[in-house]
């Protein structure tokens, strides 16, 4: 149900890893300064059913 993306701000829900999206230009040091670690990921909610969210990142989350 959500989908991977470097382009957030849609109707639906999205999610990005900045590390190599939105920020992969800065250096290392840079994106930790910056609050941007190696296993952050920034989720866009959408206009989705909140239960069905939770239970697609649960899903997800089971997978790793």
């Amino acid at each position: 149900m959500i989908l991977i993306s470097n382009n957030l701000g849609d109707a639906k829900s999205l999610i990005t890893h900045p590390g190599t999206t939105t920020h992969a230009r800065f250096t290392e040091d840079v994106r930790l300064e910056s609050g941007i670690t190696p296993g952050l990921l920034r989720i866009s909610v959408g206009l989705e059913e909140s239960a069905d969210l939770i239970a697609d990142l649960a899903y997800g989350l089971d997978q790793i």
